[in-house]
């Protein structure tokens, strides 16, 4: 069996006061789990783009893609995820509706996060620790 290829993915990192947007993951990899809404970027389409597109999918939200926040890896015996994760501001009152391959998306505050009951994807806490809880 080959090694996986490398796609390239991207998520969005939307802080409003002391949460942040997260979806749980509908469909597998890490199907029921929570991480950054986002997904693969299509052939031609540039970053900032495949960002604001896959929010919109995942959330329902119009979004602003701005700095990269951080990257990330995910290999397994059959994917091999390579995951740029934007900051990206959003309309101030807006609430994200789930939608595409998202089974619910909300703003989670940085305390359920710090109190580990919410089951992150592979990597999120460590992320979450490094640029957005105590950023």
């Amino acid at each position: 069996m080959s090694e996986p290829v490398p796609e390239v993915c991207v998520g969005g990192v939307a802080v409003r006061g002391s949460s942040v947007l997260l979806v749980r993951r509908g469909r597998p990899p890490a199907q029921g789990l929570w991480a950054f809404p986002g997904g693969r970027v299509e052939p031609g389409e540039r970053l900032s783009d495949a960002v604001e597109r896959e929010l919109a999918e995942e959330t329902g939200l119009g979004v602003c893609c701005g700095e990269l926040v951080g990257v990330t890896e995910h290999i397994s015996e059959h994917l091999h995820f390579v995951i740029l994760d934007y900051a990206v501001e959003c309309p101030a009152d807006a609430m994200p509706v789930a939608g595409d391959d998202a089974a619910d998306a909300r703003f989670v505050e940085f305390d359920e996060i710090r109190e580990g009951t919410l089951p992150l994807s592979v990597g999120m806490r460590d992320f979450l620790d490094r640029h957005v809880l105590d950023a």
